[in-house]
């Protein structure tokens, strides 16, 4: 077994019976950011990752042969995950043994055992296995150590729920930042450089030595990418785009690929609620799965190369239908935009849990969202996760690679009918997530801190007191629509009507609205915010997709139709 210089680098550990030598050549191009160790077997491998955790570094990834001397490899894998779950698996197969190995790993990839299996390089330069393995690299850089360079540092006193929103919002985004305690060296420094009494959180960016005490997230990004208040389009576009969540940000891409001036406005970051998730293995054309900021962030990117507007910060506060063939007019705080279309894809945020004790929490301890920053804070606590959706599951499977454990909370007696199978195979064959049906969360509370909640069983009525570190909320779909007019048909829920579900007296000539048209002509719905929407980010993706061809059937129609 050979390790090489120990060092604050953090750790590759390749465990290989025959191929220790060939694998660790393969990994050297890495050599520079992460120490390469090798082991013989299972054991030493474990031997090795005790070692390199005593010292202090981190274990960023885990490359097992698909054959071990000393044990299956997906028990070595199992025990190595259990000494690091931060840790990215992989699973490599020699040429002469791939065929047999694939149908007996598949299944334990499946249930998420393992996050990659790979054939194993044969020769010089095999970029497709260096591209599986940089992009696990790349989610576990951005989910689970410290940056080394922050593009954005933060001082607080207490850690609040504006903070945690902050450094939310600058993780969706992309911004490493770190959180510095007052007595720190840099925050002792941050303090002495602000110009008055200091107001936490305080903030320096990288692109300015101004220090601010930012009273909110729009703050945050109007400092990171410029006042977006400048929201100035001198002609009338012909798509404007509310939300730039997977259905959005489709419809952004298409629009503008297509030709039409689009432009697209979002009131927090590009992503929306889907941009929040850890991990979305079942997305068509990504087998390793995207973590959905990155998934959001390489969409904006697109649509911006074919020359979309993005305005982020600012969320539309008025619907003005245009009349008599006149522009649709959407109002924000920051300016208003005129466009011949108007696609609704604001989405839906989290049902709030409606107890004011637990309410007082949000940001210590209490989340509401799978708030991918709150993850690391979670580190050996107990944590409990309410909601049965695909949301809830990706946050619960993010969130046990940091707590002693994790605990799903659901009033249904399982997750069956709520949760795609690929996650509830990954939950249940990961040892520190439980599900627990029947169940509600009445009361919690604490000092400054969430210390404990009170759980109902639904069934019996029961309640029992259970310490509880961290508490994420993700309790369903409340509609983002209080911006829009009248005009606009909602079911008694407040999502959008379109197609058939429009009331027969908006319909033209007895012939319903487009499947996407609302009661509005010229105005759309996609996404989660449309009634009877599947509430996948796929789902909202193609609809933003297809609103493209309806929006130019409705641009081409004669103007006294």
């Amino acid at each position: 077994m050979t390790e090489a210089p120990q060092g604050s680098k953090p750790a590759i550990i390749i465990v290989s019976a025959e191929h220790a030598e060939h694998l660790a050549d393969e990994f050297g191009r890495y050599a520079r950011d992460y120490d390469i160790v090798t082991a013989r077997s299972g054991d030493d491998a474990m031997a090795a990752t005790m070692r390199v955790v005593r010292r202090g570094s981190d274990i960023a990834m885990f490359v097992a042969d698909s054959m071990l001397p000393d044990m299956h490899p997906l028990v070595g894998i199992s025990m190595l995950r259990s000494a690091v779950p931060t840790a990215r698996r992989l699973i490599v197969s020699p040429w002469d043994r791939f065929r047999e190995d694939g149908p007996a790993l598949r299944p334990g990839l499946q249930k998420g055992k393992f996050d990659a299996f790979l054939l194993m390089p044969r020769g010089a330069r095999d970029e497709e296995f260096h591209t599986a393995v940089c992009e696990l690299l790349s989610e576990w850089g951005a989910t689970v150590p410290v940056p080394l360079v922050d593009s954005v540092q933060l001082v607080s006193d207490n850690g609040g729920g504006l903070t945690l929103a902050i450094r939310d919002y600058l993780d969706r985004v992309g911004s490493p930042n770190r959180l510095y305690a007052p007595e720190s060296e840099v925050g002792r420094e941050i303090v002495a450089l602000y110009d008055g009494e200091p107001t936490y959180p305080l903030m320096r960016a990288y692109m300015t030595d101004q220090i601010v005490a930012p009273g909110s997230v729009r703050e945050v990004a109007t400092m990171i990418t410029g006042r977006p208040d400048d929201i100035l389009v001198d002609t009338v576009a012909d798509i404007l785009i509310v939300g730039a969540g997977p259905g959005g940000l489709a419809a952004a891409v298409y629009g503008a690929s297509e030709g039409l001036s689009t432009v697209a406005i979002e009131a927090e970051a590009i992503g929306g609620q889907a941009g929040t998730s850890s991990m979305i293995r079942n997305y068509l054309g990504f087998p390793r799965g995207i973590s959905g900021g990155k998934l959001a962030q390489r969409a904006r990117s697109q649509a911006i190369r074919f020359g979309t507007q993005f305005f982020t910060g600012w969320p539309a506060t008025a619907l003005k239908p245009g009349e008599g063939g006149d522009p649709h007019t959407v109002c924000t705080e920051g300016g208003d935009v005129r466009a011949r279309t108007v696609v609704i894809a604001s989405g839906v945020d989290y049902r709030r849990i409606g107890i004011p004790a637990i309410d007082e929490l949000v940001g210590r301890g209490v989340n509401y969202g799978a708030a991918m920053t709150a993850a690391r804070e979670m580190e050996d606590q107990l944590v409990f996760v309410v909601g049965g959706g695909n949301s809830a599951g990706q946050a619960a499977v993010h969130l046990a690679r940091f707590a002693r454990s994790v605990t799903i909370l659901i009033r249904r007696p399982d997750l069956s009918s709520t949760m795609s199978r690929y996650l509830i195979d990954e939950i249940d064959h990961n040892p520190r997530i439980t599900v627990r049906g029947n169940a509600a969360v009445v009361d919690g509370g604490g000092q400054d801190q969430l210390e404990w909640i009170e759980i109902e069983d639904t069934a019996t009525h029961e309640r029992r007191r259970t310490d509880a570190r961290g508490l994420f909320l993700l309790l369903g779909a409340e509609p983002h629509c209080a911006w829009l007019p009248p005009e606009v048909c909602r079911d008694e829920r407040g999502f959008v009507l379109t197609g058939r579900d429009v009331p027969m007296e908006y319909w033209v000539d007895n012939c319903p609205p487009e499947s996407l048209a609302t009661s509005v002509p010229g105005i759309f719905a996609v996404g989660d915010i449309r009634s009877g929407s599947m509430k996948r980010v796929a789902s909202a993706a193609g609809e933003g997709a297809s609103v493209v061809p309806l929006i130019h059937a409705y641009l081409e129609r004669p103007a006294d139709e």
